[in-house]
């Protein structure tokens, strides 16, 4: 390893460790090793420049989070909660299941873990906490726990990122999570009816099946946003006769949420929509700071060789597939404990992906595994952001909530060491719709 890449390390992590935001932190590392290199700093503007010109795919990352925070903004959450409620409430621990439902089906609209936990995750644990049904840490924990489901099913911004930094088919990524994702809900029904059980949950009023056809009625506008991203990718006319790519099917999206919100509900006020682009602008910034400097940073990895080393050193010593996956997903799931996704993503994936084509592993398969890693890694203690995020929007001590994620956390890594040991199971679906291994 060079002295410069050494320096780099040091300015990195000295100023990630006093708090400077990882994004700017790369970005200023960067300028010192161009500088230390004696390269022309100006080549890290022009890296993101670039970047930014050949990732039309990029676009999908604000338009997803438009059309999230107009879902939340516009009442959307609310119907989907009822309609949770009369599918699975009626079970033992039934507002358990409710939560976990409700994170399925948002995840079909949010892309987003964070805005799970905003709009439906705050909802539901008033309806949990509400005279003491359930406990507040489990309320949480269940919360942040299921909201993890956000970004594996489709539409999901890790997995758009992903296909940025691994060069695969958005639509390929989007379909291979659905199974995963469904796994990853049943797992946690799992594990939610087994303590409903034991601590005697509640069960919640059956809705009579006269009022079913009501209640879907009410949802199922919002439901039908998954289907029309999908639709709109993968099928061979696309929507409205027209093949779209990942980026304008975000911009379906968004558009759609907004119809759906402003005129078919009427739920949605100038005001809120003014809110509403103001706070996505700020999310979609946060998220392009971290991208800008992912592009500077790839340049240096990949002048100093680094990926060719790690790939080179991993075939001399002739691992299989499944042991590097196994050792590359323990030191993604360490890494979740103190990094954010977006980070995980766009810096430290890219140094895999040269051994994964060396060791004959498939990038949809690893791009999944590597979301999912990810999304676990935002419940693992200490620093799991979801837990601070929903200690932050609902007051509840973290200690509460640490105390019972563990369960859930267990559940949810035994469903990722299914889609390691059987990856003909995310990739199922995939090939179903004619992707080639």
């Amino acid at each position: 390893m060079s002295i410069e890449i050494l320096i780099f390390l040091l300015v990195l992590f000295g100023l990630a460790g006093i708090g400077t935001s990882i994004g700017y932190s790369i970005m200023i590392a960067a300028l010192v090793w161009l500088g230390i290199s004696g390269l022309d700093v100006a080549i890290g503007p022009e890296k993101i420049l670039q970047g930014l010109y050949n990732g039309f795919v990029l676009l999908a990352v604000p338009l997803f989070i438009i059309a999230s925070n107009i879902m939340n903004s516009g009442g959307i959450t609310e119907r989907l909660l009822n309609f949770s409620v009369a599918l699975v409430g009626r079970f033992r621990g039934g507002l358990g299941h409710v939560n976990i439902v409700a994170s399925l089906i948002f995840s079909g609209m949010s892309g987003s873990a964070v805005a799970d936990v905003a709009g439906v995750g705050k909802l539901i644990i008033g309806m949990m906490t509400h005279k003491n049904r359930y406990s507040r840490g489990y309320a949480a924990a269940i919360t942040a726990a299921s909201a993890t489901i956000g970004p594996i099913i489709p539409p999901s911004i890790p997995m758009v990122l992903y296909s940025l930094v691994s060069n695969q088919s958005i639509g390929a990524l989007f379909i291979a999570g659905i199974l995963p994702g469904l796994l990853m809900g049943l797992v946690l029904m799992i594990m939610n009816a087994v303590i409903a059980k034991k601590r005697n949950f509640p069960t919640e009023a059956a809705t009579p099946f006269s009022q079913m056809p009501r209640v879907t009625f009410n949802a199922f506008p919002a439901l039908m946003m998954p289907v029309i991203l999908l639709v709109g990718i993968y099928s061979e006319n696309g929507i409205f006769g027209i093949k779209t790519t990942a980026t304008e099917a975000a911009a379906i999206a968004a558009f759609y949420a907004l119809i759906l919100t402003a005129g078919f509900y009427r739920s949605l006020s100038v005001k809120s929509l003014y809110e509403v682009l103001i706070d996505s602008a700020r999310s979609s910034a946060s998220v392009g700071i971290v991208i800008g400097g992912a592009f500077i940073l790839n340049f240096i990895v990949i002048s100093e060789g680094i990926p060719e080393i790690i790939s080179n050193t991993l075939v001399t010593k002739e691992l299989s597939p499944i042991v590097f996956l196994i050792g590359v997903n323990l030191l993604i799931l360490l890494l979740g404990c103190v990094l954010d996704a977006t980070t995980i993503i766009l810096v430290i994936v890219p140094l895999f992906i040269p051994s994964c084509r060396a060791l004959g592993i498939d990038l949809i398969h690893f791009g999944v595994l590597v979301v999912v890693n990810s999304m676990i890694g935002l419940i693992t203690p200490p620093y799991g952001i979801l837990l601070f995020v929903i200690n932050a929007v609902t007051g509840i001590p973290l200690r509460e909530i640490i105390t019972e994620i563990w369960t859930f956390l267990v559940m949810l890594i035994g469903a990722l060491t299914i889609m390691i040991l059987f990856p003909d199971f995310v990739l199922w679906l995939p090939r179903i719709f004619g992707y080639q291994s």
